[in-house]
């Protein structure tokens, strides 16, 4: 994969991942709005009923006092309005005449009655009659409404729409001028609310308070505090004229858990839903910048491979060249020198296979690793003994400082040989000039560590930390100016993990790297 299209296909996961998050945020969000509005209307639909009733159960209570004053009081003054109609039918020559009578009487009646606060309260009692009568064969001209009519219908009572109409009107004129813990209790309001909330399914606690004018009245609940933005109001007591100097007040401490909670499992599942994708998403990524890495680890694992076995096949193939050549055949020196050169060539040919297969093995765990009591200095001493002719060829030296009074440790001597050698390659190859190598033992508790100390070019911090991963070698420029494949490393992680051992790295750009082995004593 190219990087280019790597590129193209990460920006284009991402921007379908953000898509994703915020639709769903979108629409988290919308639901939340929308059970706001839901909560507001059933708030405001309560609040109205609450008003309504509040303003109804009081004209109730003292109009049905008023229904139930004596009938023999006199009446203060009286007005009758009468309506006449006449309608005549050509086609059958009967006149139809529809009388209508209205008495209006004023009433003075004692304001102890109603408890208002007033000297006395005026009430009209009004009375009706209507007749309806049918005449026939005469034209209206000539009627004698006197005479009798075909049918006659009469229709008498009190008129109690208008009577009762007559009776709010002068109950709201005179009752906004009662002070309104008068009128309705505190409980009284708690009761209506609690009902109504119920029947609008909000079951949450609440704050009331009846304000006049702005201005806090003795009807409220303990704990109510006037907040503009959370604060629901409606106008309660209207007057004669419909308007209102009061309004109820309600408020919700708990309004936004309780908004919340009835679409709390939809919003969980909305989360859950987003933080499966976005994990699904990071795994996709990490996976394919993994593969990415590994690609190019193995593009470079096969240049390193390639050159290591280019070198020497060439050197090889002119060591046979020059034997075949009649002037050096019979220099037995000569013939020799080359045949110790292809000698040498072909073991290190040898020894990436190995490597290689090595690694292998101990990934499928093919590798027998049998383990038996050894010395860990016998096998520190055996493994110099395998590059200190590299490192007095370089004009170098390997120091050691077998410090440990106990060595013994559970361990396959030929892997945990091959162990120590690759570290100590390591250590040799990445000196620039002569390699400085010192190697030290020490007791700590129950365990041998063993240190492998270098004077060369060290490495990074980051390479630090993945330099036993299989394959990796920290580029330096020219991937073939230090001679390897990033598998030694790596094998010798895979061996000490396999002895209960642990092995790490310290080291400084530019002044050298100490390669540390913990393992267990045995007794």
């Amino acid at each position: 994969m190219s990087k280019r299209i790597f590129t193209l296909l990460v920006i284009l996961m991402s921007l379908s991942l953000i898509g994703i998050i915020f639709v769903q945020a979108y629409f988290i969000n919308d639901s939340v709005e929308n059970e706001k509005e839901r909560f507001k209307f059933k708030v405001k639909r309560a609040l109205s009923y609450v008003s309504n009733t509040i303003e109804e159960n009081e004209i109730a209570d003292y109009y049905d006092r008023f229904q139930s004053l004596p009938k023999e009081d006199k009446a203060d003054s009286s007005k009758v309005s009468q309506l006449l109609i006449y309608q005549q039918n050509n086609s059958t020559k009967e006149t139809v005449i529809f009388r209508s009578n209205v008495l209006e009487e004023n009433y003075k009646l004692s304001s102890s009655l109603f408890d208002i606060g007033l000297d006395s309260l005026t009430i009209q009692n009004i009375i009706g009659s209507s007749t309806a009568e049918v005449y026939s064969n005469f034209e209206l001209s000539d009627k004698d409404i006197n005479q009798s009519p075909i049918t006659k219908i009469i229709t008498e009572g009190v008129v109690d729409d208008a009577q009762r109409i007559s009776f709010e009107k002068s109950f709201k004129a005179l009752q906004k001028n009662t002070p309104i813990h008068k009128r309705i209790s505190k409980e009284a309001v708690k009761e209506l609310l609690s009902e109504a909330f119920n029947k609008n399914d909000i079951d949450i606690g609440f704050e009331y308070a009846i304000y006049s004018n702005d201005l806090a009245t003795k009807v409220q609940s303990s704990n109510f505090e006037n907040d503009l933005k959370s604060t629901f109001k409606v106008p309660v007591f209207y007057d004669e004229n419909r308007q209102s100097s009061y309004k109820l007040l309600v408020n919700f401490p708990d309004d936004k858990s309780f908004i919340l909670s009835s679409i709390i499992g939809m919003i969980l599942m909305a989360i859950v839903f987003t933080l499966v994708i976005i994990i699904a998403y990071w795994s996709a990524l990490y996976q394919l910048i993994k593969q990415r890495k590994i690609s190019e680890i193995k593009t470079d694992f096969i240049n390193n491979m390639t050159h290591e076995f280019k070198t020497p096949i060439a050197t090889i193939n002119l060591a046979l060249d020059a034997i075949r050549n009649p002037a050096i055949i019979d220099d037995k020196d000569k013939v020799k020198r080359y045949l110790s050169m292809i000698k040498e060539e072909n073991k290190r040919m040898h020894a990436q296979v190995e490597n290689v297969l090595r690694i292998s093995k101990l990934e499928k765990n093919e590798l027998n690793i049998s383990k038996d009591r050894v010395k860990l200095h016998d096998l520190i001493e055996d493994a110099i003994t395998h590059v200190e002719l590299i490192v007095e060829d370089r004009k170098g030296y390997i120091k050691t400082f077998l410090d440990a009074s106990k060595s013994s440790v559970l361990a396959n001597e030929t892997h945990f040989t091959n162990v120590v050698v690759n570290i100590l390659d390591n250590a040799i190859k990445y000196s620039p000039n002569a390699p400085e190598i010192e190697v030290y033992t020490e007791n700590i508790g129950n365990n041998i560590i063993l240190k492998v100390k270098d004077h060369g070019s060290g490495m990074s911090k980051a390479a630090a930390k993945r330099v036993f991963e299989k394959f990796y070698r920290e580029h330096t420029g020219n991937i073939h100016n230090v001679k390897g494949h990033g598998l030694g490393l790596a094998y010798v992680k895979r061996i000490i993990d396999d002895h209960q051992g642990y092995v790490y790295v310290e080291s400084e750009k530019g002044k050298g790297s100490t390669f540390s082995i913990k393992l267990p004593l045995i007794s």
